[in-house]
């Protein structure tokens, strides 16, 4: 009896974890850990790992670009939260110090990989209280390789999946008096796991089309979150609420999502809303990757879709210029956050409501890009319309994103 009792499952929530009436949590994805290395490697990346906070257990691995740093010139410092629903994942598994480790090299910037405390043994916002703490430790210096190598005047934070929504969340505090000392240049959001439980209207088409069936369906992603939240109730901390996006003190962002992803209309959205209220964001990327699905980059490096994605960051990365430090917080004068009417409109009249939206204060750029600003500029003939596939570039922020895609 004891044995089928500790067989019974309490929770199933594939593909992330299980937990059983007898209280143990068995995590479906394998972390295979690899151990940090000073001595650079064949891609030129030094790493180590470091204690933020003793009492908690959060720590970091970092990943320095040795042939970056052989210049002499300071480095942007990414601080990088890895995705796994919440409850998977370590800085330390292969997968995510890979992703961390190419980035470096690609974009030759100093990453901070956050590891931070899972659920359901830890449960939100413990993940958001970690991320926070080590956006604090980085801007402590207290690293010799933070003081010596990372330019604290280009500090990004990124994060794919659950990661982007930790990465929003920090950066949403940083809008907060506990904030006011810090300075952000841009957020980087990759397939962002916002979910609520009240739909929208192209997460209810979702289901109706043909082909590969996505990844997550909104019935799964309902029972997880409320199972993350213990509550049914919906949190501003999985769907922030537009004041919140509009608030973000970020001078630059980049949302992408993949196109057979049900999370990308919230990650779309999500873009469209900081494009459209950001108070303090001056530049708003957004890119779809079409026919992938959720987080598909970190499993299919290769892929010109997963190459054309690490492109456009390692672009954002280093794009722009050395962008002043925003106003003081308390004294920006806000814009009026209109009314969304997204949630009532048809799946058409919704896909066109993006669209205009992003693409209202557009120009083109010339060799196919488009930029978006959240400032008015002249609008000229756009290169590409809506249902139109473009083969070769499309970009928002003058940011470049190489492969097929599809624009909503």
């Amino acid at each position: 009896m004891e044995a089928a009792a500790s067989a019974e499952i309490a929770d199933d929530l594939s593909p992330f974890l299980r937990t059983y009436k007898d209280g143990r949590v068995e995590r479906l994805v394998s972390n295979n850990f690899v151990p940090a290395s000073e001595a650079p490697g064949a891609n030129g990346i030094a790493t180590r790992d470091v204690v933020i906070d003793p009492a908690t257990g959060v720590s970091a691995r970092l990943f320095l670009s040795v042939t970056a740093a052989a210049t002499g010139k300071k480095l942007p410092i990414i601080v990088y939260y890895h995705g796994g629903g919440f409850c998977t994942g370590s800085a330390f598994s292969k997968l995510f110090h890979r992703y961390a480790a190419s980035l470096s090299a690609r974009a030759g910037a100093l990453v901070v990989s956050v590891d931070y405390r899972l659920a359901p043994e830890h449960p939100i916002p413990a993940a958001f209280d970690d991320g926070w703490a080590a956006l604090r430790w980085v801007t402590t210096f207290a690293d010799p390789w933070l003081a010596f190598h990372g330019d604290h005047a280009r500090t990004f934070l990124a994060g794919e999946s659950a990661g982007a929504v930790i990465a929003h969340n920090v950066l949403a505090r940083a809008a907060t008096p506990d904030g006011d000392d810090i300075d952000i240049e841009g957020m980087v959001l990759l397939h962002p796991f916002f979910w609520s439980h009240q739909r929208l209207p192209l997460e209810i088409d979702d289901g109706q089309k043909e082909g590969p069936k996505p990844l997550f369906v909104p019935e799964k992603l309902d029972n997880f979150f409320s199972f993350l939240l213990g509550s049914t109730e919906d949190h501003p901390c999985a769907y922030p609420p537009v004041e919140v996006v509009a608030s973000l003190p970020c001078r630059r962002a980049l949302v992408a999502v993949a196109a057979r992803d049900l999370a990308r209309h919230r990650g779309r959205r999500y873009a469209e809303r900081l494009q459209r209220h950001g108070k303090l964001c001056r530049e708003v990327t957004f890119l779809e990757s079409e026919g992938e699905d959720h987080a598909f980059h970190l499993y299919r490096t290769t892929r010109p879709s997963a190459v054309a994605l690490m492109d456009s960051v390692v672009k954002f990365i280093g794009g722009g210029e050395r962008t002043p430090p925003l106003p003081n917080k308390k004294t920006v004068v806000e814009r009026g956050l209109l009314h969304d009417p997204a949630m009532n409109l048809s799946v058409g009249a919704y896909d066109k409501v993006c669209w205009d939206n992003l693409v209202a204060n557009g120009s083109s750029a010339g060799n196919n890009q488009i930029r978006i600003t959240p400032r008015p500029m002249v609008r000229n003939a756009l290169v590409v319309r809506p249902g139109k596939s473009a083969s070769s570039v499309l970009s928002f922020g003058g940011l470049v994103k190489n492969g097929p895609m599809k624009i909503f």
